[in-house]
């Protein structure tokens, strides 16, 4: 049976009770099993049977929220923060603020002050706070509580108590003047400020939040963002302008210099240097030339491009990154599915523990308006909102920071495997090496340099060998690039034969020319032993019958490796260098590197051994890879980290994807990842703290109703910014 995914984004939650809600009701649906993130306002769910998308908004609506499928395939833009929502913060403001003055500073209040601030305060607690009062008869005709419940039952508490004292008692008296401890409690007190200051306080603290997520967002929609909106298509040698959507795998289309790549494909003429920092985090443009893959939402910076469209819409890298970073920040690390459950029984509980002290004091003082002052700061206190921020807010900006650099981080329990991560294997080629051959030496037999690498480009220029692609890019940079040689023949496996003016050129291996009796001087076979002894492939040079030069050609060391291995043991964390290549070459680039261990001759086989050998040893082990036969040793490892533009299988079987090949990137995702993980649990200690001091303060009459809502508010806000701080996190 298969299965199919769906996207929802959801409408109406304002807390974590909300998102358990919708997650349950999602499951009653047949086959279906779904995630529901609070801080990104999405549904993830996952279907196996026939169920269609119908069937989940409706099973959504039933409980009382809005839902709606996202396209995949259409951008979904970031709304900006709901305008009637910020029209209720600044009414409930310019009201409040006048309404808190006047109560809690005597001096201020004049004769029948107490009536202005209840004309004041009955808009705010009315029309401004009506979504917490709408919200609460919404969920109390599904039987279910949540934060709207205490602060609407907090308000409505404080407003009725007050209007029943201001007609009932004397303290609607004209000329009556009444204290008001910013700490404790006053005598037959008005709570109009209260009832206000709460609304004003918890609406600021929604709006704050909001724009928080809105902005923690943007580094998804900045990602989306660069994909380009028109583009060239060549149609019949004809350059038309089209939309970028209208381009079909297999079309060819120009990008033109300083023009985004439109989507993915393969240059088929022209030469450049592509931009790819908005992707990769980059900063340095890197060259191109045929056969050169882009991405899509790259820039040209250097010359015009004709390029073969490999990929569209969905199917881009772009879109499939984007997809990565949007599953991480649905899912929900371990911790959170705690933080569900105990956030679904703890606005009942807070309620009971309302009524229980606010029946307490008036049993024991007989003070009425003492009971229900307790009574409305410990339900406005304790509203857990920043509970059930603490995680998803955290792994929302800590993830979005990662995307703008090229860290695309596959999920929550990523997260705790790079915190125990105690050995990591890198693989040679792609990760420690170029992957690229590129020639390293010259040198020639009464002939200069340039020469030998000249000749050698004549004859090598129409052949696609890695060797032969080398020493063309070679004579290229030397700028020695001469005529391309005539009447060329090729024997596969051996070499080239060309002719140079009147001169036979040939290129190839020495044991070619030791087979056609081709004179090789005593010093250039010398000098060959030692090139190879150390690693590095040869191609030939002979002018007629002579061998007159030689090239060495190796896969050289990434300028940024040795950087990144000492990167990666000031983390705490063992290195080792698992290569295919001979002993001989590993030992060498391990030297090179500053990496603790090297195994050279390693098959797949050997990779994935080496990485259970560590973990039977007790290490948490780490594995970088980019190809197949990377695959096997990324599933087995702790964690699997995929570098740049991986085969599908090696990315498919990683927890963490670096859409740069860049290896500092390894240390930072692991640094990254830990900050994250560090400021999720950060957040928990101060939600869970607060509540934990702030219930009993409350429930002793030290806390008023006017502070306890000031003090729920800014226990959200402490966590919205210290989750914030993420998005200065610096790359190495």
């Amino acid at each position: 049976m298969s299965t199919t995914h769906v996207d929802l984004a959801l409408e109406g939650m304002t807390c974590a009770t909300c998102a358990g809600r919708i997650e349950g009701a999602l499951a009653t649906v047949p086959g279906v099993t779904a995630t529901v993130n609070f801080a990104t306002e999405r549904a993830s769910v996952d279907i196996d049977g026939e169920t269609d998308a119908t069937a989940l908004i409706s099973a959504v609506v039933k409980v009382g929220y809005g839902a709606r499928v996202i396209d995949r395939d259409v951008r979904d833009t970031e709304p900006p923060v709901d305008p009637a929502l910020t029209a209720r913060v600044a009414v409930s403001l310019v009201l409040t603020i006048p309404v808190l003055l006047v109560s809690m500073i005597p001096a201020l209040q004049f004769d029948g002050y107490q009536w202005v601030a209840a004309a004041l305060a009955t808009p705010v607690v009315t029309w401004a706070a009506w979504p917490f009062h709408r919200a609460t008869l919404r969920n109390a005709r599904h039987g279910a509580t949540t934060m709207d419940t205490l602060v609407s039952l907090g308000v409505i508490v404080a407003f009725a108590w007050s209007v029943y004292a201001l007609f009932f008692t004397m303290a609607g008296t004209i000329g009556m003047r009444m204290e008001m401890p910013i700490f404790g409690y006053a005598p037959d007190a008005l709570y109009f400020e209260s009832a206000a200051a709460v609304t004003a306080f918890v609406l600021l603290g929604r709006w704050l939040e909001a724009r928080s997520k809105r902005s923690a967002k943007q580094s998804l929609t900045a990602l989306l963002n660069t994909a380009a909106q028109q583009a060239i298509l060549l149609v019949d040698g004809r350059e038309v302008s089209v939309p970028a959507g209208a381009i079909h795998t297999g079309d060819q289309f120009v990008v033109l210099p300083g023009a985004i790549v439109p989507t993915d494909g393969r240059i088929i003429d022209g030469q450049s240097a592509i931009d790819a920092s908005s992707v990769t985090g980059e900063s340095i443009p890197a060259a191109v030339g045929v056969g050169s893959q882009l991405i899509g939402g790259t820039v040209n910076v250097g010359g015009r491009l004709v390029v073969e469209a490999t990929a569209v819409g969905s199917a881009t890298e772009l879109a499939r990154l984007t997809r990565m970073v949007e599953e991480a920040q649905a899912g929900k690390a371990p911790v959170q599915k705690l933080v569900d459950r105990i956030s679904a029984v703890f606005v009942p509980l807070v309620i009971l523990l309302a009524l229980a002290g606010g029946v307490a004091w008036f049993a024991v003082t007989a003070d009425a308006t003492r009971a229900v002052s307790i009574a409305v700061a410990t339900l406005v206190v304790a509203c857990p909102c920043a509970l059930g921020l603490a995680t998803p807010m955290a792994l929302l900006v800590g993830t979005g920071r990662g995307a703008r650099s090229g860290i695309i981080i596959r999920g929550t329990d990523v997260l705790e495997s790079t915190r125990r991560v105690t050995t990591i294997i890198v693989d040679k080629t792609g990760t420690l090496t170029s992957g690229q051959p590129t020639v390293v030496e010259v040198v020639g037999d009464g002939i200069s340099e340039e020469v030998v690498v000249a000749n050698l480009a004549s004859v090598e220029m129409g052949t696609n060998h890695p060797l032969a692609r080398a020493v063309v890019a070679n004579a290229t940079i030397r700028g020695v690039m001469g005529e391309v040689a005539r009447d060329v023949t090729v024997e596969p496996g051996r070499g080239v034969t060309g002719k140079v003016g009147a001169t036979i050129v040939r290129a190839g291996s020495l044991d070619w020319f030791a087979e056609t009796s081709t004179t090789i001087p005593t010093g250039l076979a010398d000098t060959a032993k030692d090139w190879t002894s150390a690693g590095m492939s040869i191609v030939a040079l002979a002018n007629d019958d002579r061998v007159v030069g030689l090239v060495a050609v190796r896969d050289v060391t990434k300028p940024s490796a040795a950087a990144a291995v000492r990167s990666l043991s000031a983390l705490g964390i063992h290195t080792i260098m698992a290569s295919g290549d001979s002993a001989e070459v590993a030992a060498r680039v391990a030297e090179e590197t500053e990496i603790d261990e090297a195994y050279g001759s390693m098959s797949p086989s050997d990779k994935r051994d080496l990485v259970v050998r560590l973990q039977n040893q007790g290490e948490v082990v780490a594995m970088v890879g980019d190809g197949i036969n990377d695959a096997a040793a990324l599933a087995q490892a702790d964690l699997g980290i995929a570098m740049g533009h991986g085969t599908d299988v090696a990315i498919e079987t990683s927890d963490i994807v670096l859409v740069s090949m860049d290896l500092r990137r390894v240390a930072d995702s692991i640094r990254l990842s830990r900050a994250t993980l560090g400021t999720i649990r950060g957040n928990l200690v101060w939600a869970f703290g607060y509540n934990a001091l702030a219930i009993p303060i409350a429930l002793a009459g030290i806390m008023g109703p006017a502070v306890a809502g000031l003090a729920m508010a800014l226990s959200s806000v402490f966590v919205v910014l210290n989750s914030a701080r993420l998005t200065a996190f610096r790359m190495s």
